[in-house]
């Protein structure tokens, strides 16, 4: 089976689960919300699965109330796991990404469709629409529902919220290098459903708690690094700080972007320690390929936003850190 045989075979209800990577951002959210609206019109279904939370900047988003987080249902999630048909995959393309829920789908037998759009993939998929040119996987499911398989008569504004939420998010509010004149006709597409645009980044953008804001303020005072001679800016922000802010899933989204707004700079990384682990994140700007430097940390993504992960303490990782930067050209 293809992506054009499943459009034929979606034309008989079946049971459906769409999961995307754990810690779920805007591009993750919006396109399995996205995806959920056009199928439920099928008659499906349909459950969206989240492997953890998700921030409460996207819980406006239509659909909310169906998604199930798998850390609170987790009897359920996994019954609907192992009894569906179809399993979409979205925004991950490495099944490790959706622990705990990994081995789950992997020893599931419905049929495991993956829509990505990062580099470097580690195949578990049956079925694949991948491209790592898109500037999202929203994007994708854009494509492939309607210019692929030409559903324009499904295009409603739940689909389109949620796709406009996606795409807008990973391109950085439209301003990233991967926001080509497609991107703008498909905005331009989802706009014309009526979609209030400015109300979109608002939810997402103008609607952080006080400790959100208070956290942001003290890593930026207290936790920000810059090596100048590298031009490379860096967070370390120890678990002790975000357990004083209460943080939430999703509160450190976008931190590492304030080291890259500096001027002169051209890396930016955040190195957030968690329980287990010291977790980055990398970005770049052009002519500086980030992507390959997050393999020294388990990592990879995009070329110029990537993440990865460290079983060393947060003082050891910053070292490891730094002793690689200096070995850069």
């Amino acid at each position: 089976m293809d992506i054009h045989t499943l459009r034929k075979a979606l034309d008989t209800p079946r049971k459906i689960v769409i999961i995307p990577h754990l810690k779920p951002d805007g591009d993750a959210m919006g396109s399995s919300l996205g995806l959920y609206h056009f199928l439920i019109q099928l008659n499906h279904l349909v459950t969206v699965i989240t492997p953890t939370d998700y921030p409460a900047f996207l819980k406006w988003m239509p659909g909310k109330k169906t998604v199930e987080i798998y850390p609170f249902k987790k009897p359920k999630c996994e019954r609907l796991i192992r009894d569906a048909e179809f399993i979409f995959c979205l925004d991950f393309n490495d099944i490790s990404r959706i622990e705990p829920l990994d081995k789950i789908v992997g020893d599931a037998t419905g049929t495991k469709i993956m829509i990505d759009h990062h580099t470097n993939p580690v195949p578990f998929e049956d079925i694949q629409y991948c491209d790592v040119t898109a500037s999202s996987t929203c994007e994708l499911i854009f494509r492939l529902l309607f210019d692929e398989w030409k559903e324009e008569k499904y295009m409603n504004q739940d689909i389109a919220a949620c796709l406009y939420t996606g795409i807008m998010t990973d391109t950085g509010s439209f301003r990233f290098n991967s926001t080509t004149p497609d991107v703008h006709r498909i905005a331009s597409r989802l706009m014309e459903t009526g979609i209030a645009a400015h109300t979109i980044h608002e939810k997402v953008y103008d609607n952080f708690s006080e400790n959100r804001l208070k956290l942001l303020g003290y890593c930026l005072l207290n936790c920000l690094r810059v090596v100048p001679e590298k031009q490379a800016a860096y967070f370390v922000i120890p678990k002790w700080v975000t357990e004083e802010y209460s943080m939430e899933a999703g509160d450190t989204e976008g931190i590492v972007n304030y080291a890259l707004s500096i001027k002169g700079i051209r890396f930016a990384t955040l190195m957030l320690e968690d329980e287990d682990r010291v977790k980055l994140s990398f970005r770049g700007k052009e002519g500086y390929v980030v992507n390959v430097f997050a393999r020294n940390f388990q990592g990879g993504g995009h070329i110029y936003a990537s993440g990865g992960k460290s079983f060393l303490s947060l003082a050891e990782t910053e070292q490891k850190f730094l002793t690689l930067l200096h070995q850069t050209e």
